[in-house]
């Protein structure tokens, strides 16, 4: 070895060290790393690269909520008291099915930008004073309930896991 290579440093040992190194530690000992690339790890998001899939995934969530606070805006008015729930019901069918697809709350936060997005954008109305949403209490019920289903959704804790079955043959 010439310089600085390996000074300071000591051997690393084989087995599970090498798997410590690589990121890839057994769960359960003292100090050992979790897994960063487990997707039921908290905050692995946070430290492995995105994937494709995933990032696709995210994408045509917020796509699907512009499509659904488009939607919900006009039809919150149109139909008075069903066409609110109609609306707020699609909205919380989206956030929940955005939370069960990825498994992350950013699965609920996707949609709901893109609910939020196209609500204000809608909610703005125009110069000439023509807008989407109406004076009365629906459009006020539609707009913070949509905002109070998203965080339910997003603060919602994970669903529950089976049980893993018994190792015993015959049970």
């Amino acid at each position: 070895m010439s310089g600085r290579e390996g000074a300071g440093r000591p051997k690393a040992k084989s087995g599970a060290s090498d798997a410590a190194r690589a990121g890839r530690g057994a769960r359960g000992g003292a100090g050992a790393p979790a897994d960063a690339g487990d997707p039921g790890v908290p905050g692995a998001w946070l430290v492995s690269p995105p994937r494709p899939g995933r990032i696709a995934a995210y994408v045509g969530l917020l796509i699907l909520g512009v499509a659904v606070g488009t939607a919900g805006s006009l039809v919150q008015s149109g139909f008075f008291p069903g066409g609110l729930f109609l609306a707020l019901l699609a909205s919380g069918g989206l956030f929940y099915g955005g939370r069960t697809a990825t498994g992350t709350a950013f699965g609920v936060g996707a949609p709901a930008a893109g609910w939020l997005i196209a609500v204000i954008v809608l909610s703005l109305g125009r110069p000439e004073g023509d807008g989407v949403f109406d004076a009365g209490l629906g459009p006020v019920v539609y707009l913070l309930g949509g905002a109070l289903v998203a965080v339910m959704c997003a603060t919602m804790s994970r669903s529950p896991q089976p049980p893993p079955e018994s190792g015993r043959l015959g049970k």
